[in-house]
């Protein structure tokens, strides 16, 4: 219980480790771009430690509320991707820009909404299944969606994505829910979860601080160069993210902790994913690694910000 409480409070403080780590990085690159090499692999570790919070068993509350999954996880991929494909168009970004924040957009859920949705009193169990069901749906969404949207201002390899998001998302993720369904055949597994739940959350975000904080240090020119537009896309990509999420939610006849659970998940992108193919498969386009990295501070604290007021108004107004 004291791990999983300092645990806990470390990881709710993830915006403020995030702009830290950022700043850190702007002031001291050197310190921060020997990460770029395990990124991708970083991020596997994360989606490791999210399939270690999950049991094959988990699937079956997914049967349970299939309409309710359904409902975000269509959100997600048609409210995000088309709200940064309308932003880039109506901006008229430069193509590395576009590109990286259709890409963003594209991408599922974050872990750290789980996190959000506990500080602003939402559905948690919910949130958990929809990341996890997302994140699935992304394998092929995430490809597809991007090749299609982002097309329009560069070729883009959608069966390179696909083989990415299936070594660094489907595979660790597989792994991770095997390994805590046979945990029951150990002695005293109960330890053992109490750890993995502990501790995934909080090395996540950790991940994640390390993974923005490398693509800060390593495109400080880029983001100095175009941080007005930068900038103001990707805060209304995340703001009418949220917006939309929650009252698309409402429409549908949701109550209110669901409303929060389907805007907190529409509004937070995996950032750190977006970022990695983004520098796996478009080396050469310097901006398009930066909107996730930007990204991921945004929808951290517009989330935080969102978090606090529910929490104050309480879960059942």
């Amino acid at each position: 219980m004291r791990l999983a409480k300092i645990s806990g409070i470390l990881t709710a403080g993830f915006p403020l480790w995030l702009i830290l780590g950022c700043a850190w990085a702007w002031f001291q690159p050197a310190a921060w771009v020997w990460f770029q090499p395990w990124i991708a692999p970083a991020l596997g570790v994360v989606m490791l430690g999210m399939g270690l919070t999950l049991r094959f068993s988990d699937f079956s509350s997914v049967l349970k509320e299939p309409k309710r999954i359904a409902l975000g996880v269509f959100a997600q991929f048609v409210i995000m991707p088309l709200v940064g494909w309308g932003l880039a168009k109506a901006f008229d970004l430069e193509a590395g820009l576009a590109l990286g924040l259709v890409l963003v957009a594209c991408c599922p859920g974050g872990t750290v909404s789980n996190v959000i949705c506990h500080l602003a009193k939402a559905s948690v169990p919910l949130s958990v299944l929809m990341t996890m069901c997302s994140t699935i749906t992304a394998v092929v969404a995430t490809p597809l969606l991007t090749s299609w949207l982002a097309g329009a201002w560069m070729p883009v390899d959608a069966w390179g994505l696909f083989k990415s998001m299936v070594i660094v998302v489907l595979l660790p993720l597989v792994l991770g829910i095997t390994v805590n369904s046979l945990l029951g055949r150990i002695r005293n597994p109960a330890k053992v979860r109490t750890w993995i739940d502990a501790l995934g959350p909080l090395v996540s975000a950790l991940v994640v601080v390390a993974i923005v904080g490398c693509i800060v240090a390593g495109k400080k020119d880029e983001i100095a160069a175009a941080a007005g537009w930068l900038f103001l896309s990707v805060f209304l990509l995340h703001t009418i993210g949220f917006l939309l999420g929650y009252f698309f939610a409402k429409l549908a006849g949701c109550p209110e902790s669901l409303r929060r659970t389907i805007s907190i998940e529409v509004g937070m992108q995996n950032s750190g994913l977006g970022a990695a193919l983004a520098t796996k498969h478009f080396p050469s386009i310097a901006l398009a690694p930066v909107p996730a990295a930007i990204s991921a501070v945004i929808h951290s604290l517009i989330g935080s910000t969102l978090a606090a007021w529910w929490r104050r108004k309480g879960s059942n107004s």
